[in-house]
């Protein structure tokens, strides 16, 4: 049976869950996802994947979907190197309002699932040429609960290490401050 190991954020909810490589010649294998091991750590059901292409630069997020389809996600990086980051915005949270990042790349020893709890905002920049990001979301996608937060919001101060102006697009240029929205989550 495939071991995995934990490895807790500062944001509470919040992991990485590390599935080992097996490595020979030929490349490696690793064993991704398997339901039994979901269950195992009371995580949602997944039940939409994803698959995000992009370029060095770019930056996608602080995204989210509201009530009453909120969608916890699992994230992880085939091809490239990102760093991504979450905030978690549940009020009643002891780690409200504070973020975390993490790099996620192909070339880590281990095959990396970053855990997204229902009530984060998500949102990663591309640190290689090209990136290719897939998730898993607890929740089907609905435009019109499809939400999210300015990447470079003040009262937030994320550290994204960004050294020239990322490439958004014209909706995450747009996205409100936090102080210019009602938290979505204010019941979580």
């Amino acid at each position: 049976m495939t071991k995995y190991h934990i490895e807790p954020l500062p944001l509470r909810d919040a992991f990485l869950w590390r599935f080992p490589k097996y490595k020979d010649a030929r490349g490696f294998f690793v064993e991704a996802f398997r339901i039994a091991f979901s269950e195992r750590e009371a995580l949602p059901s997944f039940v939409q994947d994803n698959l995000s292409h992009s370029i060095r630069g770019v930056l996608r997020g602080l995204h989210f979907q509201k009530l009453p389809h909120p969608q916890a996600k699992l994230i992880t990086v085939l091809r490239g190197k990102i760093r991504d980051v979450i905030v978690d915005l549940r009020p009643t949270s002891p780690t409200y309002k504070r973020w975390v990042a993490v790099e996620l790349s192909e070339e880590d020893n281990h095959f990396s699932w970053l855990y997204v709890p229902v009530g984060f905002a998500h949102g990663f920049y591309v640190l290689s040429d090209e990136a290719l990001v897939w998730y898993k979301c607890s929740d089907y996608y609905d435009p019109a609960l499809d939400a999210g937060l300015r990447w470079n919001d003040p009262t937030l101060g994320i550290a994204w290490e960004i050294s020239e102006a990322p490439i958004l697009s014209e909706k995450d240029a747009s996205l409100p401050f936090f102080d210019e929205r009602n938290n979505p989550f204010s019941d979580l």
